[in-house]
């Protein structure tokens, strides 16, 4: 009902905006009013509170109300940098702290159903933000959580011997499986070249079903190569 009843309210905000002419954009009680100058910006952060405060009756919060450059502003989630989208810091923050969420390090789950219920979380996720026009955010996320699930997998071999077992097993040759036996950690030895290669993107895509969007090639998405940096 929250959206709905913001609609109704602030029907009113929408057309005094439109009449003068102002760039907004606005879902329910969450709004934002663009500028080309700060000094502009505040002149109508000004005059936008009194109408609110005065003519609609409506409390401001003054805590998240602020002007400021536009990569430096969320909204729902996503920012607008150099007039492209992309999403916020905040956001893929969260994310992150989800995928660390879903793949504990003491866990009774398999792999397999691990991933499985990463997909569930990633597949809404990722929906919701394909609206950014970097899909290598979306690659960044798909790359962690594949190497979360790589550093559990040396914890699991529990020695040294059994990870470089595995490794040959695995057609890495002794050279680079000599690896395991370094002094790196299992966070570390989870970004090596022999553990990549015997636990490759590929296998967690087409074993594991592991579910990616950055691969889709949107007709609004920018080249995998293209970085967007925030701050």
């Amino acid at each position: 009902m929250s959206p709905l009843l913001s609609n109704i309210v602030l029907d009113e905000l929408d057309k005094e905006l439109e009449k003068r002419g102002l760039e907004f954009c606005r879902f329910a009680d969450d709004c934002n009013v663009f500028a080309r100058t700060r000094k502009a910006a505040e002149r109508i952060m000004k005059s936008l509170s009194a109408f609110l405060e005065n003519r609609l009756k409506l409390a401001i919060n003054k805590d998240k109300s602020k002007v400021a450059k536009s990569e430096r502003v969320k909204f729902l989630g996503l920012t607008i940098i150099m007039a492209t989208i992309a999403i916020s810091v905040a956001s893929m923050n969260r994310a992150m702290d989800k995928v660390r969420e879903l793949t504990p390090r003491g866990t009774s789950l398999t792999i397999e159903q691990t991933v499985k219920e990463i997909n569930k979380w990633y597949t809404g996720w990722s929906s919701y933000y394909a609206m950014t026009q970097y899909p290598t955010q979306l690659a960044k996320i798909e790359a962690h959580i594949r190497r979360r699930l790589r550093a559990r997998i040396v914890d699991q071999k529990k020695s040294r011997r059994n990870l470089y077992n595995d490794l040959v097993d695995r057609g890495v040759p002794r050279k680079y499986a000599a690896t395991a036996f370094s002094n790196k950690g299992r966070w570390a030895l989870s970004h090596t070249k022999a553990v990549e290669r015997a636990y490759s993107n590929k296998w967690f895509i087409d074993t594991l079903k592991q579910k990616t969007r950055s691969n889709e090639k949107r007709a609004h998405w920018f080249d995998l190569k293209k970085w967007v940096k925030l701050k």
